[in-house]
C-alpha cells in the first residue's frame, strides 16, 4: 500500500463525461443520467483499500443524507483487476451489496475515466455543482486508519452543505490520502 495524496484538479473544471457499467445492475450509466439536480459527488474507491474500508460506512451515510437535497453520489473503481482481482466487477457488486451502497458502483476497465479526472488515490473525491463545475476536490476528513480520529466526513460535508445552501465552497481544500490507484 503506497500512501498517495490526491491531485488537486483546478476548481471550476468541467466534469469529464463518461459511460461505464454499473456493477450493481450490469447496465451502462452515463454521467448525464446520474448527475444530481444540485450537485454530483464522484468518488474513486475500490474494494480492498484500507483507507476506503475505513470510511465506507460514512460514504453510505453521506450519500443517504444528501440524496434528498439533490446531491447524487457516484462511486468508480479504476483498479487493474488482473493484478488486483479482488477489485473486479463481480467482487464490486458483492461489495456494494454487503456495504449497502445507495449509489452506483461503476467499473472503469480502461482507466480512461480515472485519467480524465486525474484521480490518484482511493478514496478520491470530486464534488461538482449543478452545471458539473468542480467546487471541491479534497479529503473526507482528517481520519485515517490507525490515527484514532473519528470518521465524521466534516470537510466534505462542509463543501456539500455550502453547495446545498447556495454558498461559496471554501477554496482552501486538503487533498485526500489513500492507496494509489492500481494502474495497468
Amino acid at each position: 500500500m503506497a500512501l498517495t495524496p490526491s491531485n488537486m484538479l483546478p476548481l471550476g473544471t468541467k466534469a469529464p463525461d463518461f459511460s461505464l457499467i454499473d456493477t450493481k445492475d450490469d447496465h451502462i450509466k452515463s454521467l448525464n443520467a446520474l448527475k444530481g439536480n444540485t450537485g454530483t459527488l464522484i468518488m474513486f474507491i475500490c474494494n480492498h483499500c484500507p483507507f476506503v474500508i475505513h470510511v465506507n460506512s460514512e460514504l453510505v451515510k453521506l450519500a443517504n443524507d444528501y440524496k434528498s437535497k439533490g446531491i447524487n453520489c457516484i462511486a468508480i473503481s479504476s483498479n487493474d483487476v488482473v493484478n488486483y482481482p479482488q477489485d473486479g466487477p463481480d467482487k464490486m457488486k458483492q461489495h456494494a451489496i454487503d456495504n449497502y451502497y445507495p449509489f452506483p458502483y461503476l467499473y472503469d476497465e480502461s482507466q480512461d475515466v480515472a485519467k480524465a479526472y486525474d484521480a490518484a488515490c482511493t478514496p478520491d473525491f470530486f464534488l461538482f455543482d449543478e452545471n458539473l463545475k468542480l467546487v471541491y476536490a479534497g479529503q473526507l476528513d482528517d481520519s485515517r486508519p490507525g490515527n484514532h480520529i473519528p470518521v465524521t466526513g466534516k470537510d466534505l460535508r462542509a463543501a456539500l452543505d455550502a453547495l446545498v445552501n447556495n454558498e461559496k465552497v471554501n477554496p482552501t481544500q486538503k487533498p485526500s490520502m489513500g492507496c494509489n490507484i492500481k494502474w495497468k
